[in-house]
């Protein structure tokens, strides 16, 4: 038999939001008109989620979070925008998720992240999948963060930056250029230190691919070649991460991106 939807007798849930079966809504929480909460995710005591926010299954969300209010953002004029959250996802204790400034707009959190206490994650951000925040950090409006991405707590990111896969954020740094996939970046402001071996291994991340990349590393970082000589090698390569690893460089030269983190040697042109 189904299980039905177990609601405290304290929580408030508007009747148009949209509730799935096995849903479990702990005392004083408070669900707004537009929301559509998944099978089996657990809202906590004392959580708040209004706006155009969807839920997917499985996830739990933990006392005092709140998700899908109006963004910090002097542009916001109320217009309709949302909030979107996959599966089994870990939303601890005051983390705050706010919705997109622009009409339509979504914040995405993809599945299987975990948002540390007192993370905030601004608005039009996304998050893609296995992604780790520790407690403190803030995320400015309209950051994305790759997969596989593990950062460090209380550190700040600043507003538009991208992180690429499978890269390390060290506590308390300061970002305010994007990060290179699989790169360690610590520091305030941040530098790129070393390749994240640990992260890489974990995933699984066959020898000749590590290798492959340690090559990469040593020649962006510590031989003093020319940005432009050194991803013209790149592009060369046919290792699919060190692909990976190009097409991102190559993105952080456009025009309105942020630029690249910048290491011990690594000297690249600002974005026009």
């Amino acid at each position: 038999m189904a299980k039905t939807v177990q609601i405290h007798p304290t929580a408030v849930i508007h009747p148009g939001a949209v509730l799935a079966e096995s849903v479990v809504v702990a005392p004083y929480a408070i669900i707004g008109e537009q929301v559509i909460i998944g099978e089996r995710t657990h809202v906590g005591a004392y959580v708040v989620i209004e706006g155009h926010t969807e839920l997917g299954a499985d996830n739990q969300i933990f006392p005092g979070a709140t998700i899908g209010l109006a963004p910090q953002d002097r542009r916001y004029q109320g217009e309709p925008s949302g909030v979107s959250i996959g599966d089994r996802n870990q939303i601890r204790e005051h983390v705050t998720i706010h919705r997109a400034v622009a009409r339509g707009g979504l914040t995405r959190i993809g599945s299987d992240n975990v948002l540390m206490t007192q993370v905030h994650i601004a608005h039009d951000c996304c998050l893609q999948d296995q992604v780790v925040i520790a407690s403190g950090t803030g995320l400015a409006g309209g950051v994305q963060v790759a997969s596989q991405v593990v950062i460090g707590g209380l550190a700040g990111i600043h507003q538009g930056v991208q992180i690429g896969r499978l890269s390390m954020v060290g506590a308390q740094s300061a970002i305010r250029h994007d990060v290179p996939p699989f790169m360690l970046v610590a520091g305030h402001p941040a530098r790129v230190r070393v390749l994240n071996q640990v992260g890489l291994r974990r995933a699984g991340t066959d020898s000749e691919s590590l290798q492959a990349l340690k090559q990469v590393f040593r020649l962006l970082y510590r031989s003093g070649q020319p940005f432009a000589e050194t991803l013209s090698q790149l592009s060369q390569g046919s290792d699919p991460l060190v692909q990976e690893l190009h097409q991102f460089l190559e993105r952080s030269k456009q025009a309105g991106r942020r630029g690249l983190t910048p290491g011990r040697l690594l000297t690249v042109p600002s974005p026009r």
